[in-house]
């Protein structure tokens, strides 16, 4: 699909999903916006059990495999800028076990962007080196671990 227009982007249940909802259409920084379009499921979600918010984050990443992978073909382009589920699954994963409260939400939020944004290693490598829809999810995943263990450890030297 060469050049799509917004409206055949969102029509696909698939696109709608990997454009998160749209907000990877943002035309200057994709990535921020879909992070931010993670937000309000990340507050539905910050009540669960933390097995069963693990679970949906597993599950989204799996899912996010095959629809971030499905809309770089589709798009025949590999990351697309405006491919975002990678982003949301990553705000997820950083805010597990977070705590409560829109500081740590935003805390969060821009740690997630930093890490994801400057790719320290292995992310850079695998952001390289491993194509396809869990290429795209993996390094996001990598940039949310590392976003989540400093999330982590402030708690804990704050707390």
């Amino acid at each position: 699909m060469q050049n799509p227009t917004a409206q055949q982007l969102l029509r696909s249940p698939t696109m709608l999903l990997a454009f998160g909802f749209g907000s990877g259409l943002s035309p200057k920084a994709p990535g921020t916006f879909g992070t931010l379009a993670a937000i309000p499921f990340w507050w539905l979600m910050q009540g669960l059990a933390p097995l069963h918010y693990l679970g949906i984050v597993i599950a989204t990443a799996l899912v996010g495999c095959y629809l971030c992978g499905a809309a770089s073909r589709t798009l025949g382009v590999h990351d697309h800028g405006g491919i975002v589920w990678d982003e949301m699954v990553g705000y997820w994963l950083t805010m597990f076990m977070a705590p409560v409260g829109w500081g740590w939400a935003l805390y969060g939020f821009l740690l997630f962007r930093l890490f994801d944004i400057a790719k320290p290693q292995p992310i850079g490598w695998v952001d390289r080196r491993v194509h396809g829809g869990v290429g795209i999810m993996l390094d996001d995943i990598l940039a949310a671990v590392y976003a989540a263990l400093v999330l982590q450890l402030t708690a804990l030297w704050i707390g």
